[in-house]
């Protein structure tokens, strides 16, 4: 924390009148915390940081050992572009989460990220750099409350104008983010009906991860203003397309894309990239109970629905897992880049980035080559028997079998730390066993009357 930036934080609250500042930080399921301050309290929030008590939130600390420090970062200070009474006009900030005595507070996701980015550091890269492509669905409301299971609108893929009665709202959703330095680089209505899609610029991961913590806010936000609701569920409408977070992802060094060689096979592709690649192929089972953290996220996962089942990599193939996009030429060495298409937006960005970062960076410290890449073949065309020929697995099938291959994982219980690890499984496994427990409607339908 320089004092520049403090200075520069406290310049803005005075010049703009800001009266209150929300700190905000997130738990290890996704889930956005604040605590609102008078904005002259910041002075010494930033002198003396900011205790809380953590043993009410999940995952946090035990009720013996409560106490943790907000420790706020004052380059993510930005003003809400919304506030009908200006004496009510609020900024904020996102903290690290520490221990009394200052120590990084080891279950607080913003810290794994940080961790894993200061490896990719110490390994001579500059940064990772990532950009989620963030899937939702928009619904209608009744009365102005009541949220009706009826999509904001009837549109299909690239739907324009009268077509996407929803057109409006994504607007102003595009300009409140923009008024948080959020670029926006394009909208467009998705596959399903209400179903839309916001695209940011690229930038560091942890840079990223406090964006797609606010765009996820400032989107429902905006939804409510317009009598709709906002939902980041993987898989609402039975028989549609669920929401993705497809996540583009290179990595940097020396100021350059290591992602990218002229001479690299395929796709131009370096050493590096490929590994990278490599890595997320071999561990994703492991970290899927992170990407696709509900139930109802492997909803999604199924044949039809162009979300990715199987484990492999191409280029123009959509239904592989990793995908390298193509790019113009004359952008070669700055675009080159993967996109892996199985996280959705219900996974806490913070844990997605670091997983997707600790696993390419295996990949490279071992020198590990992907696979040969599947481009001219349709994935789920194939009988099982071809794709085994191929050697191509599937990922887990349901939140219980990818919470398996987390458990059994030693690999990302030191990725994750070990008291992330066991209150994530914790937490996980009471919600499967609240899901298996539970008996659903269809179970009435299919078998009340017929049994």
């Amino acid at each position: 924390m320089s004092a520049d930036d403090v200075k520069a934080v406290l310049k803005t609250i005075a010049e703009q009148q800001v009266r209150f500042v929300d700190l905000l930080f997130t738990g290890i399921m996704g889930e956005l915390k604040s605590v609102t301050l008078p904005a002259e309290e910041m002075q010494n929030v930033f002198e003396e940081d900011k205790g809380v008590d953590g043993s009410s939130i999940l995952g946090f600390a035990r009720l013996e050992e409560s106490d943790q420090v907000l420790v706020p970062d004052p380059t993510t200070f930005r003003i809400y572009p919304y506030a009908a009474d200006p004496s009510e006009r609020t900024g904020f900030l996102f903290c690290d989460v520490h221990n009394p005595d200052r120590s990084p507070f080891e279950g607080s996701p913003r810290n794994v990220l940080k961790r894993l980015e200061n490896q990719a550091i110490d390994l001579g890269y500059d940064g990772f750099f990532v950009a989620p492509e963030m899937e939702f669905f928009l619904f209608n409301k009744t009365n102005g409350a009541t949220i009706a299971p009826l999509p904001y609108d009837r549109g299909g893929y690239f739907d324009h104008g009268t077509n996407d009665p929803a057109d409006s709202i994504k607007k102003k959703m595009m300009l409140a983010l923009r008024c948080l330095g959020i670029e926006v680089e394009y909208a467009h209505h998705e596959v399903a009906p209400g179903q839309h899609e916001l695209d940011f610029r690229y930038g560091p991961a942890l840079v990223t991860a406090d964006r797609t913590m606010i765009f996820k806010h400032m989107v429902k936000a905006v939804a409510v203003e317009n009598d709709a609701h906002a939902t980041f569920m993987p898989k609402p409408l039975h028989g549609q397309n669920g929401s993705g977070m497809h996540t583009h992802f290179s990595l940097w060094k020396d100021g350059k894309n290591a992602f990218y060689d002229p001479k690299g096979e395929p796709y131009h592709m370096s050493k590096v990239g490929r590994s990278f690649i490599a890595g997320v192929l071999e561990h994703v089972r492991e970290f899927t109970a992170i990407m696709n953290p509900l139930v109802n996220s492997y909803k999604r996962i199924i044949p039809g629905y162009e979300a990715p089942v199987y484990i492999s990599w191409a280029t123009i193939n959509r239904s592989a897992l990793v995908r390298v996009p193509s790019v113009k030429v004359d952008k070669e060495p700055t675009g080159r880049r993967a996109e892996i298409r199985s996280p959705d937006p219900s996974a806490n960005p913070y844990l997605a980035f670091a997983v997707l970062l600790a696993a390419g960076l295996d990949g490279i410290e071992r020198g590990l080559e992907p696979p040969p890449p599947v481009d001219k073949v349709n994935l789920f065309e194939l009988g099982d028997a071809q794709r085994k020929a191929k050697g191509i697995k599937s990922l887990p099938g349901s939140l219980e079998d990818s919470l398996k291959d987390l458990q059994r994982s030693a690999w990302m219980k030191e990725v994750l730390g070990e008291h992330l690890f066991e209150k994530y499984l914790e937490a996980k496994w009471k919600e499967w066993d609240v899901f298996r427990e539970a008996v659903t409607d269809w179970e009435l339908q299919q078998y009340l009357y017929s049994v």
